[in-house]
């Protein structure tokens, strides 16, 4: 059904599909209600460190768990536009694995019960990512077996609770460039391989580098870059030929890091038949930025201070800079504010200043949530999502 539903929207339009990182309460309530007013399939994109299942504590976004997360989701949305999909589910992939620096073992049971959790809340698209491992790089060899192990466990689960999910793969990190074609054919015909020798369904999706990368609050990656890359085919020249390899397997290729491009380079991704494209942390960043806009508009700098400040203590900007970054402490806050939504003292700033103004008739969450709306619009007018034009 899920399959068939994408099939046909992707034939109708001629589009390339939206995945919406949950970056928090509003971004998820702002996704819902565009996928039920224009009638499109929106997949939410749920990373293990933004929700994860309960057992595990959940994650940072509306210190929601999957299970809690799933049936909000799925009670809200009235049309039943919205796919539930797990975004880079594996061993290690959620920061309390790291924490403990679990064994190989450890963190492979860790990442079966998060997947079992997803199947049974009713997530239909599982990525399943083996690309990282604290304790060294492994050869592409034991990442795909480790793929094979998680792809089989989560068939059977699905088989077992007779629900229909589709499978995403991906083995590593995006790092800005492109992904050689030969490297992306030899993963396909090892899970080709796999799949067919254990009488497993396809992959619907294959996560390969398409010149995206994010960091601060910009895409650094090739794709929309006017220079060329040293011994780099261009994005334009290259990507043809990612796409071909999967059509000619039937899978659908998802790029990653989507954030921050140009119209223009957005516009591109249906012409050149990029199949879907995720979007997070520009959505995170939107709803910061309208924040702290808000704040400065009504004169509540001390609230915007306090803000500010949180979110530097935190130190969850740190991944996102660039080296030899200029970037002030507003700067900061703007990059990671999203990390510090759920935080009982951003709550109370947040409480303070939607009491500062009520009698201006402001609804804070409204406001945002607009702000939200209008970023994600960007990418399905782009993306052909809206029309067949």
């Amino acid at each position: 059904m899920i399959k068939t539903k994408l099939e046909r929207f992707l034939m109708n339009r001629r589009c390339t599909l939206l995945g919406v990182g949950p970056m928090s309460k509003n971004c998820v309530d702002a996704a819902i209600d565009l996928a039920n007013e224009y009638e499109i399939p929106i997949m939410l994109i749920a990373s293990r460190r933004q929700i994860d299942a309960e057992v595990f504590g959940g994650g940072y976004v509306n210190n929601w768990s999957t299970e809690r997360f799933a049936q909000y989701v799925i009670d809200r949305d009235k049309k039943g536009k919205i796919i539930l999909a797990r975004d880079h589910g594996g061993p290690w992939q959620n920061s309390l694995e790291k924490e403990e620096r679990l064994s190989l073992k450890r963190a492979m049971d860790f990442a079966k019960t998060s997947f079992k959790v997803d199947i049974e809340s009713g997530f239909e698209i599982i990525h399943i990512d083996t690309s990282v491992d604290i304790f060294g790089s492994p050869s592409m060899e034991e990442i795909l077996l480790r793929l094979f192990e998680l792809y089989e466990f989560c068939w059977e689960i699905a088989r077992k609770y007779n629900r229909e999910i589709l499978f995403e793969i991906g083995t590593e990190e995006q790092n800005g460039n492109v992904n050689s074609s030969e490297e992306l054919e030899y993963i396909i015909y090892q899970v080709t391989q796999f799949c067919n020798n254990n009488h497993l369904p396809m992959p619907s999706f294959v996560v390969a580098q398409t010149g995206t990368k994010v960091m601060e609050t910009r895409n650094v990656g090739s794709f929309d870059s006017p220079f060329r890359i040293v011994d780099e085919l261009p994005s334009e020249i290259q990507i043809p030929k990612i796409i071909d390899i999967c059509n000619k397997h039937h899978i659908y290729l998802k790029e990653h890091n989507a954030d921050y491009l140009s119209e223009e380079a957005l516009s591109w991704h249906p012409k050149l038949g990029i199949h879907a494209a995720n979007v997070a942390p520009e959505f995170g960043v939107t709803e910061t930025k309208a924040f702290l806009s808000l704040l400065h508009t009504h004169n509540l700098e001390d609230l915007s201070k306090q803000f500010i400040q949180l979110v530097n203590t935190s130190k969850k900007w740190e991944k996102w800079m660039l080296p030899n970054s200029t970037a002030g402490e507003k700067e900061k806050a703007i990059i990671a504010g999203h990390y510090m939504f759920a935080d009982a003292r951003f709550i109370e700033v947040k409480k303070a200043a939607q009491i500062e103004l009520q009698s201006k008739n402001i609804d804070i969450d409204e406001y945002l949530k607009m702000a939200i709306k209008q970023s994600i619009l960007r990418y399905l007018k782009n993306f052909r999502m809206l029309s067949i034009s």
